[in-house]
């Protein structure tokens, strides 16, 4: 028997984010693989069973190689094998390596997209990635290179596009500003820092290219992003405007 394999998004975190064809399959599954940042939220919807294949970095992590295995696997003892992914799993989710594997061995696939961290953040700050006459052009690239792989292009990336966001980068913002700042951006160009994006514990900070250390070093370990143009100039007011208004309506329950 061969099973299909869905690769599903989990989105950037809150469940109720979930797509409703994503919501169902968690129901459907007689096993899910999930990443390691996938929340308790998310993983309760699953009936079936349920397999921690997360990868962190700085930490113990399963081989891709062994996913793939342990996919196909599934697919001929189980009729719904579930992927899960944290965003959507076709942007740097490694979804190309799974999908090849998983062709090669004749197992049907299927994709689900989810809502990416960037989109997530974009929307709790409340400012839009595009804005007519300043962006445009919006990159989603990561500086994050993996062994024996050759350099990543993420600063022409950045460079050439309006507004940039870029993944798994935190915790290289010094070394990400200096090049910046090397190649021509200017020290006040606007930036943010969303850590846990959607979550109850999401944070947002605000600033300029040559404060981003700083601003990443209040990150306290959760998954963040660092979004980069001139669409943030806004978002230490949006910050400032949205905090007062729910300290308000908290003082007003």
């Amino acid at each position: 028997m061969n099973g299909t394999v869905h690769l599903v998004g989990a989105g950037p975190g809150a469940p109720d984010l979930l797509t409703v064809r994503a919501a169902r399959l968690l129901g459907e599954a007689d096993i899910v693989f999930h990443d390691a940042l996938v929340p308790e939220g998310i993983l309760s919807l699953v009936k079936g069973e349920k397999v921690a294949v997360g990868k962190r970095c700085g930490r113990h992590s399963t081989a891709q190689r062994f996913i793939n295995k342990r996919l196909a696997d599934a697919a001929h003892r189980y009729r719904v094998v579930v992927r899960l992914k944290g965003g959507d799993p076709m942007l740097f989710g490694r979804a190309h390596e799974e999908i090849s594997f998983l062709i090669a061995n004749r197992i049907p696939v299927e994709i689900v997209p989810g809502v990416t961290a960037a989109l997530a953040a974009s929307a709790e700050a409340k400012v839009s990635l595009t804005r007519r006459g300043i962006s445009r052009s919006v990159v989603f690239a990561t500086p994050r290179v993996g062994e024996d792989e050759a350099p990543s292009g993420w600063v022409d990336a950045v460079r050439a596009a309006d507004t940039a966001v870029l993944y798994m980068a935190a915790g290289d913002a010094v070394p990400i500003r200096n090049e910046l700042l090397a190649r021509g951006m200017p020290r006040d160009m606007p930036v943010a820092v969303a850590e846990n994006v959607s979550s109850p514990e999401q944070r947002f900070f605000a600033g300029k290219l040559g404060e981003l250390p700083e601003l990443a070093a209040r990150c306290a370990g959760g998954p963040a992003l660092l979004l980069i143009g001139e669409v943030f100039r806004q978002a230490p007011r949006n910050i400032e405007v949205l905090d007062l208004i729910a300290r308000t309506a908290s003082h007003r329950a």
